[in-house]
């Protein structure tokens, strides 16, 4: 039978209907709103049925912001949402035709950034509104150059992984990697807290999230002598076990090494940490010989602190491989800041999770991770540091000439006569010309 014209366009017509009616049923849904609070900025989740175009826009006078979600309509109850402590005062919700209307009534101006998330093993499909304190962009963002202080503290860098809406690995019995790393990041901060000469400072103080090159930007804004990032495994088989300790690759530093040169943002980033340079007004060569050093002496101090720690973690705690271990963690890509990772084990195994858990286990592993910081800087400390100075003044030597006396150069360089005679081994008070006495701090 032969189709005519007129029937080619009836069909035509009846497949558009068949697909506009296709794409009315599977109009997402807003199933569930979620709130997380960082220091700079709130983010709210959206949780959709399916994926939707979105826009926003502000509005001023008073300050608003205005969701638009396309061919959605609203379930989640906002009214149960937690929003006290939140730039925002309510949401009120319509609707524009086909199109969910979102709009956020604020206690102050926000600069929004939004975005789509694709499903993952735990999440569907999500919008992401992020709103930042219009302070925290911009200028606000740019590192600070480091000041040269004498006698300062050194600064530890301790990221806690994951947070927020990313809750990490889940073990046996609904651990949460997110909360077993942030408590281990609290206990080695408040152990270097206590030392004198060592100051920690968390990526993030509580539960949101913070994105990979953020955690490490956050380590250049306080001028970090090191970055640790801690982190609990997991695997499919939940008969893997064992904690590791990571260092950047070869590979990895290579990329990074090419990312900066490449990147304007970069250029201007200082590198080198106290006193350090910009590359900005360095030519190619040069900037890439500063920052292959820069890199190169990272990595030897990053090995150094991960073989202690390896070590001590080794004393109570199975370990997955016998020897630090090497990857391209981005985490780890600080030209600049010696960095480490720590696996504390494998959240995926029902027994390392029930010791992960554990407040006693949390705090072995802070112990060892602070033991390995101390081990190191004690043996290097970075120069203009209060430990560097205590170093230099425990070498301190004295070159012994006629006329002397031990007491009289116990009362010249201020300390006791007992512990001069002590750090040199002195049987008793018997000195000889040109014999090189060791000084005791005072």
């Amino acid at each position: 039978m032969r189709i005519t014209k007129y029937q080619r366009v009836v069909s035509w017509l009846f497949g558009a209907v068949l697909l506009l009616g296709a794409f009315a049923v599977n109009a997402a849904e807003v199933e569930k709103v979620r709130i997380w609070l960082a220091p700079d900025h709130a983010r709210l989740v959206f949780d959709l049925s399916g994926p939707a175009a979105h826009k926003v826009f502000t509005l001023d006078n008073p300050d608003r912001i205005v969701l638009d979600v396309e061919n959605s309509t609203l379930k989640a109850d906002l009214e149960r949402l937690g929003l006290d402590k939140s730039p925002v005062e309510r949401i009120r919700s319509g609707k524009n035709g086909k199109t969910l209307r979102l709009v956020l009534d604020l206690k102050h101006g926000v600069r929004p950034k939004s975005f789509d998330l694709k499903p993952n093993q735990k999440y569907g499909h999500r919008l992401v509104l992020d709103l930042y304190e219009k302070e925290s962009l911009g200028k606000a963002t740019k590192t600070a150059e480091p000041q040269a202080i004498a006698g300062r503290d050194i600064v530890i860098a301790i990221d806690a992984g994951h947070g927020g809406d990313d809750p990490g690995a889940i073990g046996s019995g609904r651990v949460r990697e997110k909360d077993v790393v942030l408590a281990m990041a609290k206990e080695l901060k408040r152990r270097l807290d206590q030392t004198p000469g060592y100051k920690g400072q968390l990526t993030r103080t509580g539960d949101y999230y913070i994105s990979l090159r953020g955690r490490t930007t956050a380590a250049r804004k306080h001028n970090a002598d090191l970055f640790v990032s801690i982190h609990a495994d997991a695997f499919k088989d939940p008969r893997a076990r064992g904690a590791s300790v990571w260092v950047l690759s070869s590979r990895g530093a290579s990329s990074e090494m090419g990312r900066w040169l490449a990147s304007k943002e970069n250029s201007a980033d200082l590198i080198g940490g106290v006193g350090s340079v910009s590359l900005d007004d360095k030519d190619n060569v040069l900037a890439s010989v500063l920052l292959d050093m820069s890199m190169t002496a990272s990595r030897e101090d990053s090995r150094s602190i991960a073989k202690g720690i390896h070590t001590n973690i080794k004393r109570f705690a199975r370990m997955h491989k016998s020897h630090v271990e090497q990857a391209g963690f981005v985490v780890l890509k600080s030209p600049d800041i010696p960095s480490i990772l720590v696996e504390t084990g494998f959240i995926s195994n029902p027994g390392e999770a029930a010791n992960l858990k554990t407040r006693s286990y949390q705090k072995k592993m802070a112990d060892a991770i602070y033991k390995g910081i101390v081990q190191h800087f004690e043996r290097k400390p970075p120069a203009l540091t209060l430990i560097a100075q205590r170093k230099a003044k425990d070498n301190r030597s004295y070159k012994v000439v006629r006329g002397d006396t031990l007491s009289v150069i116990a009362s010249k360089n201020g300390v006791s006569l007992a512990s001069l005679r002590k750090v040199n081994s002195l049987k008793n008070d018997t000195i000889k010309v040109g014999q090189v006495l060791r000084i005791p701090a005072s």
